[in-house]
């Protein structure tokens, strides 16, 4: 199976049949699953990673934040 990049969050969602692909990644990374995450991560474009990033910050409790920003870079 090829590498999936630079995908917006809309593609992502209808791909992996989510209703919102941060909240998923959120939950993805809380169940442990880090390497996963990171896969999802990688695979949204700019504009998808920069959104996500504001998802983080406005609706994840900051107690997980750096944690989940750490694992982005």
């Amino acid at each position: 199976m090829a590498k999936r990049s630079s995908k917006t969050a809309v593609q992502q969602c209808r791909y992996y049949e989510v209703d919102n692909i941060f909240e998923y990644m959120v939950e993805t990374y809380l169940n442990g699953n880090i390497s996963v995450f990171r896969e999802l991560y990688h695979e949204l474009n700019k504009d998808a990673r920069k959104d996500f990033t504001d998802f983080l910050l406005s609706e994840v409790e900051p107690i997980y934040w750096r944690e989940i920003l750490k694992e982005t870079i």
